[in-house]
């Protein structure tokens, strides 16, 4: 690579460093949107939005949209690789319209070791703003927190392809061609 494609791509890469901090400051001046204590199914039964909190304050929701979603997969295989220093920082769980057996056989297929909830029969994910107007299910991730006996949602953010939750993308973007129309595989060989 010629110095001035690199001096160009070291340019937009500091443009991108300050974009996020502009909207690190937009999220956090923010208000907290107050949010109900919401059920879910588990393998070990029903559970409450404040019960996955654990001890932490703060907790993570990856709105996942199921077993026949591959781009779903990517994210949590991606979530999966990076869960214990998650984990480290918040509670996290990943969340689905499937059953938890469901839930359980893929999760175990794959080698997921964060926990999963079913939001099925709840409007959890649709409250959230993670339902389609087809009503087809959305990906994303909301962030909720613990503040004086209530919860409340901070932050959120909807999934797409190349978006900066899969770092794959990104990896592909240094490739000659990019991702050269790559898709992912529920079965990726």
């Amino acid at each position: 690579m010629d110095k001035d494609t690199a001096s160009t791509l070291a340019a937009y890469r500091r443009e991108l460093a300050e974009l996020h901090t502009k909207i690190r400051a937009v999220q956090a001046a923010a208000g907290p949107e107050e949010v109900q204590d919401y059920g879910f199914a588990t393998g070990d039964g029903p559970v409450r939005l404040s019960a996955l909190f654990g001890a932490r304050d703060d907790l993570i929701v990856i709105h996942n949209m199921g077993v026949g979603c591959a781009y779903c997969t990517l994210w949590a295989d991606g979530f999966n690789g990076v869960y214990h220093h998650l984990a480290s920082r918040a509670a996290f769980v990943v969340s689905s319209p499937d059953a938890p057996a469901v839930q359980a056989r893929f999760a175990a297929g794959r080698g997921w070791r964060f926990p999963m909830v079913s939001h099925a029969g709840s409007s959890f994910a649709e409250d959230m703003g993670y339902r389609a107007e087809n009503g087809g299910w959305l990906p994303g991730v909301s962030v909720f927190r613990r503040e004086q006996g209530r919860i409340v949602r901070v932050s959120n953010a909807r999934f797409s392809p190349g978006d900066d939750f899969c770092i794959l993308w990104h990896v592909f973007d240094l490739l000659p061609g990019g991702a050269a129309g790559w898709k992912p595989q529920l079965n990726q060989a």
